[in-house]
């Protein structure tokens, strides 16, 4: 399988629990600011750091679904970028599952030119270095929303959404289909 082909399955199976979580709560995240889920990202990528640094899970549940999550809310946070947050559901699911797939075949996109500058170098890294990186990502994005987008030079939220998806993605291709 080639990076396309990997990518697309884990988007796949990404965009399968979305629908699924759509069918069980419908659109509830419309109501949620950027900035909101952008803390639901980093809980997400924090908690992978605790667990890559405890080794262990009291939970129960692994680093994997946290990688999926981060790519969810990732595509979440770009809809409401682009349609802005609602007062309440106003969302169908076949609409919010429209614009995941818009959203995703964005960031496929991105991926493939970055991967063909980069000479698929992220293969190359541990997975626990595209933890650190989301989690900077995280932590610069907040500081794009505190000063309420007015940067001098640096891109907005919504390329830190599509790396953050991008970097969960490739760890999930790490941890599914190895180096």
């Amino acid at each position: 399988m080639d990076t396309q082909e990997q990518f697309e399955q884990i988007m796949k199976e990404c965009r399968e629990l979305f629908a699924k979580k759509l069918h069980d709560y419908g659109a509830a995240w419309r109501i949620m600011r950027p900035s909101s889920v952008t803390d639901q990202i980093f809980i997400k990528a924090n908690r992978i750091r605790s667990l890559e640094t405890k080794g262990v899970s009291l939970v129960g549940e692994g680093i994997r679904p946290e990688f999926i999550g981060i790519v969810n809310y990732s595509i979440v946070g770009l809809i409401q970028l682009d349609l802005g947050y609602a007062a309440e559901e106003d969302l169908t699911a076949e609409k919010a599952l429209e614009q995941y797939d818009r959203q995703a075949a964005r960031a496929l996109a991105l991926m493939l030119k970055k991967n063909h500058d980069y000479d698929e170098a992220w293969r190359g890294m541990r997975v626990s270095s595209y933890t650190d990186l989301i989690l900077m990502k995280l932590y610069r994005t907040k500081q794009i929303e505190d000063l309420a987008g007015n940067t001098l030079v640096s891109e907005g939220v919504d390329a830190n959404y599509m790396d953050m998806m991008n970097y969960a993605v490739f760890g999930l291709i790490k941890l599914t289909f190895g180096d």
